[in-house]
Formats: structure tokens, sequence, C-alpha cells
């Protein structure tokens, strides 16, 4: 079975997880929210949804078109789309804890997200950078790394929610050492891939232009590269951001690692908005989400496109099935 998030009551969190179970389902999937909001969004939307409430692990989840099953998690705030309201974010982080415990404890087997508004959770007095982060404390996890996904590329994150002024002094080689050995283990037991081929982005222009725009690709990037070249990882850079996404390089290789999040995830989103999968890997437990925001301004309208979701939905179940499989 498979959990829902949705994220941010006011967003189109709501609205993308009403859109899809209007269809039916392979694979049991459980929402946890507020039935209330659910109940007002799908009014708005003039969604007719039948809810059924699952509170033990031994309840039934329906399949069926136009039935969602709901573990009640209440909001005290705003149920109104488009309005943030610090009041609801309790609410939305005891949704989301519970579904970490659940798949920690092995009564869910996979998590999938809606977008999350971070400054609504900041404002509530919660330090919150993003799901990604919160999921490896909750976990116990060291480190994790957050991988983007459509059918024409794999974009993982060296840094992920950092200033631009502090990723330099992030960057170190320790931690790409940590993160190119998660990423590379991952492909090779989630995704099934036996010899990983990943291209590490440089940080500067023209990945330093041998030190004259730039150390970091001398004194961290390629060192961190050699330590893990020794151990048999298929690495090749660093590389030039603004040429890694070439087809030259990518049709030659499993995943490329950008160094912070806006060098790598705008050509990414440029090539499949809405078709991208954000997959947190490293966890103990599948973890899935959509590749947009909340989008405040279009929910309750009708107008949300639930692509993203779906394919999220779509490879939380093909993950699962992949690492059972081994």
């Amino acid at each position: 079975m498979l959990v829902i998030t949705p994220g941010e009551p006011g967003g189109v969190g709501p609205d993308i997880a009403l859109r899809l179970f209007q269809e039916a389902r392979e694979q049991p999937v459980l929402v946890i929210a507020d039935p209330e909001l659910l109940q007002a969004r799908a009014d708005a939307l003039r969604v007719a949804m039948s809810f059924e409430t699952y509170e033990q692990a031994q309840d039934r989840v329906s399949l069926d078109a136009g039935t969602m099953t709901v573990m009640p998690t209440y909001i005290s705030g705003s149920k109104l789309p488009g309005r943030l309201d610090p009041d609801n974010v309790a609410g939305v982080m005891r949704a989301l804890d519970r579904a970490i415990s659940g798949c920690l404890d092995g009564e869910f087997a996979g998590l999938v997200t809606g977008p999350m508004q971070k400054s609504v959770v900041n404002d509530a007095g919660l330090s919150f950078t993003g799901h990604t982060e919160y999921l490896a404390e909750r976990s116990g996890i060291e480190d994790v790394v957050m991988l983007l996904a459509n059918t024409k590329m794999r974009v993982a994150l060296a840094t992920t929610h950092v200033p631009l002024k502090d990723v330099s002094g992030v960057l170190t080689m320790e931690l790409l050492v940590r993160r190119l050995r998660i990423l590379e283990s991952d492909l090779r037991l989630r995704f099934q891939i036996r010899n990983p081929r990943i291209l590490v982005a440089g940080l500067n222009p023209h990945a330093g232009e041998g030190g004259h725009l730039g150390r970091e690709e001398i004194e961290v990037i390629e060192p961190a590269c050699a330590v893990l070249r020794a151990e048999g990882m298929d690495l090749v850079g660093p590389l030039p951001a603004d040429t890694i996404f070439t087809d030259r390089h990518l049709g030659n290789c499993d995943a490329v690692l950008a160094m912070f999040h806006d060098q790598g995830l705008p050509v990414l989103k440029y090539s499949g908005f809405g078709e991208a999968v954000n997959i947190t890997l490293g966890l103990p437990f599948v973890r899935t989400s959509v590749d947009h925001g909340t989008a405040l301004d279009v929910a309750g309208s009708g107008l949300v496109d639930c692509s993203s979701m779906r394919q999220a939905l779509a490879m939380a179940g093909w993950l699962i099935r992949s690492r059972e499989s081994t």
C-alpha cells in the first residue's frame, strides 16, 4: 500500500489527489489528510468523491474510481484554496509524521508527497527546508540524495535547498563522496542498473577553467571523484554545466550530479515539466513526489495538471516492485 500526503492545504495537492482518485487503481493508495478539507475542495471542483475512513492496518483500502480512503488528520486553519495559514502547519506535519512512521514500520510500502509551502511552515515556527531533509531527519538517516527523473534524464543534486552564496562552503569532498555513493547504490538497487555511469558537473563556469575561474573543481570535486573511481565507480567529470546536458553527454550516462539546485533542475524541468518525479535516495523506504510547487494561484480552479502526481505514483510502485525482485 502506498500513502499520499497532499501537502499544503491551500495549494494544489488536494486537487491533484482528488483528480487521480477519479481513476481506478491497481495498487492500494491511502491518503492522510483532513477529510473536511478534501470534501470542501471536491465541492469547489465539482468532483464527485466518496470518502472511506482508514484507522487500522487491517482496514480495507478501496481501489475503485471515485472512492478515496482517508486516514483523518485535521487542520485548524483556513480550508480555502490559495490561502496560506500557519494554523494549518501542525496538522500538515502530523500527517507527514504519520506517513513516515507507517513507512518505517512496514505498514506502508512507500510515500508519495504533494507539494509543501516551506515559507508557511517556517512562519509557524518550525525550521523546515524541505521534504528531503525532513525525511532524512525523521528516518534517522545521516544523508539522502534528491533525484529528479523523467523519460529523458535523471538529475541528482549534491546540495539541495541552500542559498547560492553558501553552496561553495557546503560543498565538501566528504559530502560529494557520501552523496555519490548513495546515488550509485540506489541506481543499482532501485533502478536495476548494473554499472551506472554518472556525469559530475563542475561548480564554476567552464568547470573552473583550470583554476582561473574558481578552484572547487581542483580542490573538492575532482579529488572526490578520484576516491570513488579507485573504488570502481564510473564517473565522468567534473564537466562544465553549460555542456553537460547536451545529447553528446546525456546519450551515454545514467544520471547527472549537479552541484546545486538551480544548476540541474531548470534543464530537467524544461525537458518535460509535469512529467518528472522527485525521488529521495538513501531512505529505508520508497519516497517520490511531484516536480512542482503548491501553485496557489490555480488551487481550486480545476485547471491543475495532475501528470506529475500520476507519474510519482507509478514510479513509487515500480521502485517497490523493482526492489522486491532483487
